[in-house]
Parts: C-alpha cells; structure tokens; sequence
C-alpha cells in the first residue's frame, strides 16, 4: 500500500491517457492520490475527477506562482471552496523566490492568509517552498498555535531544516528528487526519521531515475519507496507502511 500525497493527475498532461494511468498506480500499490489545487481554473478538472474516484482527494489553494495582480479575487475562491467542504488540506500554497519575484509580497501575504485558513478550518497544509524554506519554516513557527500540521512538499533542505520542519509539527514530502545523482536530497534524508516524512510524486513534474525528464505519474511512487528504502537500509514494505500511516493520520483517513 502506497499513497502519493502530491500529484496534479488532472492536469492537460493526462488527458489521453488516464484511465491507463490510473490503473498503472493501483497496480503499483496505490490506494490514495492527494491532488493540490493551483487557481480557479485548475479547479473543475480537479474536481471532476475526485467526483469519479473516491481514492483521488482533492485540495484547495492558491499556488504561489499563481499570485497575480487578481490574488485577492483567487483568495475569495479559495474561502468560498473551503466553506462548503469536501477539502482534505490546503495547498498547494506557499512562497516562491525561484521563478517570477514580481508579487513576492502578495506571495507571502497570499501564504499568510491561507495558512491561517488551515489553521481555523483544522486542514493540513501543503507547502511550496522552493528557494524559500527558511522563510516559509520561519513563518509556520510563528503561526503555529498547536492546530496546523501539514507537509513541506519536495523536501530538499539541510538536517538542520528537516529538524525545524519536524519541531514544527510538519512532514516532509519525499520524491523523485531523492534519485537524483548530484541533487544531494539522498544524503539529507538518510539522516531523517522515516516517520517524518511522507512519499509524493509532484506529478507531471520530477520523475524519478529512470524516467527523468519525462512525465511522471503516480505509480512511480514506488521507485521512491524503493530508492528510500535503500537509503534508510530498511525494506520497501516498511518505507510503505509507516508513510502511508503518516499520510492517513495528516488527512485524518
């Protein structure tokens, strides 16, 4: 039993093929596909497709590289959605000092309000922080009352983040990246306790060796079982079982 807990499976990229693809991850072992929302226009496919699988859950939020000019108008979405519930998190949310940094103001604010959505809706957050993970752990530390949790997505950070990431009450989400030869996440990780962390795709993006710099999916999940397990110097059905009990206590499965 494996669970992907950040896969965006309704996205163009899957459109000719998703049932075959849906079936390749159950034939992986996957019981449970978490979908992070990117803006009012993702939301529909999203939707629909949580609408025909129960075993693919959707999520609601505002993605950072998404913060526009009309952020405020995506945030009313975002309150709307979440007040009729269904949602099981927050995401993807976050801050991003990668890509565009023309709102990264309205990044941090978008981020703080959504945060706080978590926090009084009692939803897990899950966070984008690429080049930004100090200031997004800065952020959950000083926000957090003893009611959020959530993962920090594609965990690439030092021991000393990971630490602060679990004294946060956080998890941190493990994907392909963990195979990649420089990328120097696998020797971070080796050093981190399997029950801080969750298993994820990003899908489409970030597959795993062999298929890196193409398509991922959710049956590749497996793979990063597997190159975890090799890391930790434990079995795949361990690195399995313990995340996906992670995974199901966070959305509360």
């Amino acid at each position: 039993m494996l669970t992907d807990t950040h896969a965006h499976i309704y996205a163009e990229d899957f459109a000719e093929d998703l049932d075959n693809m849906l079936l390749r991850a159950r034939e992986a072992g996957v019981t449970d596909i978490y979908m992070p929302n990117i803006d009012s226009t993702s939301l529909p496919a999203m939707l629909a497709l949580a609408a025909r699988h129960d075993w693919c859950h959707p999520m609601m939020g505002l993605h950072p590289c998404h913060v526009k000019e009309n952020y405020k108008a995506e945030l009313n979405i975002v309150e709307q959605e979440l007040a009729k519930g269904g949602y099981c998190g927050v995401g993807e949310v976050g801050i991003d000092h990668y890509w565009d940094k023309t709102f990264i103001s309205e990044q941090e604010e978008a981020f703080r309000w959504q945060v706080a959505a978590a926090r009084e809706a009692r939803l897990p957050v899950i966070i984008h922080s690429r080049e930004s993970l100090d200031l997004t752990i800065a952020i959950i530390q000083e926000m957090q009352d003893g009611r959020l949790s959530g993962i920090f997505h594609c965990f690439n950070g030092t021991q000393d983040q990971g630490r602060r990431i679990m004294d946060s009450g956080f998890l941190m989400g493990i994907g392909g990246v963990i195979t990649y030869k420089n990328a120097g996440v696998d020797k971070v990780v080796s050093t981190l306790p399997l029950d801080s962390m969750v298993l994820e795709t990003d899908s489409p993006y970030l597959s795993p060796v062999p298929y890196r710099g193409k398509r991922n999916e959710s049956a590749y999940v497996a793979l990063v079982a597997q190159k975890l397990a090799e890391l930790l110097e434990i079995s795949t059905d361990t690195v399995a079982m313990v995340t996906t009990e992670n995974a199901a206590r966070l959305f509360g499965r």
